[in-house]
C-alpha cells in the first residue's frame, strides 16, 4: 500500500476515534451533571392526579431528569409528582397516556408506549420509525396520533422526512399512515412525492387537523379530514402543528413569520374555525412546539432554556394579539392538560 494511503488511513482513524471519544465524554459530563444536581422537590402522585393537573416531561437537572411528572393546575410551579415513566413526548387523555421514547442500545431504537394511567403499567407498545416528535390522544383516549422524524431531527432541517400514523390504544392496531391518504390542496388532488404530514390533533374520533408540506413547493398547509374516509383537505397555508381548542371552536398552530440565515422562525397563531379569521401572537416568536390549550383562552408551549442544554421551560400565553408569554412550569416539556 502506498505510504500516502497509509498515512491518510491513519489520520482518518485518529479523527474518527477522537470524535467518538469526545462524544462519549460529552455524554458522560451531561450524565454526571444531572446526577450531581440536587433532587427536585416532589409530592405524592395520587394527590396531584385526583384533581385537575398537567402532565409533562421534567427537564430540571437531577436524578428525575426525563421522567414524566404532574403538577396541579392551580400550582404549576410547585412541587411535582413523578411517575416511573421516561418519555421524550407525552400526552394523557381518558384512561391512557401516550409515551414516545428513545430506547438506547448498541443500535438506538424508538417506540410508542401506551400506559394505563390508573396503574402506570404499559398496555401496548409498537416501534417508531425514527426520532419522536409529536403525539396526541383523542379526548376519550381511544385513538393516538404519533409523528417521528425518519430523516432529520427538526422541522428547521432542510430535507427532513416524517411519518405520522394513527393507532387505537386498546390493541395498537393502525388506522393509517397519513402519507397514504387522499390529499386535496386548494381544491386540487395533491400527489407530490415529497409530501410530509405531521402534528395530528383530534376534533373527535373521526375528524382531525394535521399539517401537510412539500419541500419542492416550499409550503405547509393546515389540513382537516376524516379517519374513516382516509382523506385530508387544506384549510389554510403556512400553518404547522395544530392543536384544537377544548370547545372545538378554534385551532392554534405555529406559522413562519420570518427567515433568519435560511432557518424558519415561528410564532403562534389562532384560527377561528367558523369565521376563518386568524390572530397572530407575535410575542411567541421563536417557538418550535405543538401548543397545548390550558383552557379556552390560554395556550401552553415549551422553549429551550438559554445557556442550559437539555433544560426547557413551559410558558403560558393568551390568545389575543397583544398577549405576552409568562413562565408557567420551569424545567418542563410536552405539557398535557387533564381537566
Amino acid at each position: 500500500m502506498p505510504r500516502r494511503v497509509v498515512v491518510l488511513v491513519a489520520v482518518v482513524v485518529v479523527v474518527v476515534l477522537g470524535v467518538g471519544a469526545y462524544a462519549v465524554q460529552a455524554v458522560r459530563r451531561h450524565q454526571q451533571a444531572l446526577a450531581a444536581a440536587p433532587t427536585v422537590a416532589s409530592t405524592a402522585l395520587a394527590g396531584v392526579l385526583a384533581g385537575p393537573h398537567i402532565v409533562f416531561r421534567s427537564t430540571l437537572p437531577g436524578p428525575q431528569y426525563g421522567l414524566v411528572a404532574a403538577v396541579p393546575i392551580a400550582d404549576p410551579a410547585g412541587a411535582r409528582a413523578f411517575t416511573p415513566l421516561a418519555c421524550d413526548r407525552v400526552d394523557v387523555a381518558g384512561s391512557f397516556a401516550s409515551c414516545l421514547r428513545t430506547v438506547p442500545g448498541v443500535a438506538t431504537t424508538f417506540e410508542t408506549d401506551i400506559y394505563d394511567v390508573s396503574t402506570w403499567q404499559r398496555t401496548q407498545t409498537w416501534p417508531l420509525p425514527g426520532i419522536p416528535s409529536r403525539t396526541r390522544l383523542s379526548d376519550d383516549g381511544t385513538l393516538v396520533g404519533t409523528t417521528a422524524f425518519v430523516t432529520g431531527d427538526s422541522y428547521a432541517t432542510i430535507g427532513f422526512s416524517t411519518r405520522t400514523e394513527i393507532h387505537t390504544t386498546a390493541d395498537g392496531s393502525s388506522r393509517g399512515n397519513l402519507e397514504n391518504w387522499r390529499l386535496t390542496v386548494d381544491g386540487q388532488p395533491f400527489t407530490a412525492s415529497d409530501r410530509n404530514l405531521w402534528g395530528v390533533t383530534f376534533v373527535d374520533d373521526d375528524t382531525i387537523f394535521a399539517t401537510a408540506a412539500s419541500h419542492a413547493a416550499g409550503k405547509t398547509w393546515l389540513m382537516t379530514g376524516s379517519i374513516s374516509g382516509q382523506s385530508l383537505t387544506s384549510v389554510a397555508d403556512n400553518a404547522e402543528c395544530p392543536s384544537v381548542s377544548p370547545d372545538r371552536s378554534k385551532v392554534a398552530y405555529k406559522k413562519v413569520v420570518e427567515t433568519v440565515n435560511g432557518q424558519p422562525v415561528w410564532a403562534v397563531a389562532v384560527r377561528d374555525i367558523a369565521a376563518g379569521t386568524e390572530t397572530l401572537i407575535p410575542a411567541t416568536k421563536g417557538l418550535d412546539d405543538q401548543v397545548e390549550w390550558l383552557d379556552g383562552s390560554t395556550l401552553l408551549y415549551g422553549l429551550p432554556r438559554a445557556g442550559q442544554a437539555g433544560t426547557t421551560d413551559v410558558y403560558s400565553v393568551g390568545i389575543t394579539a397583544d398577549a405576552q408569554p409568562v413562565l408557567f412550569i420551569p424545567g418542563a416539556w410536552s405539557p398535557s392538560v387533564v381537566r
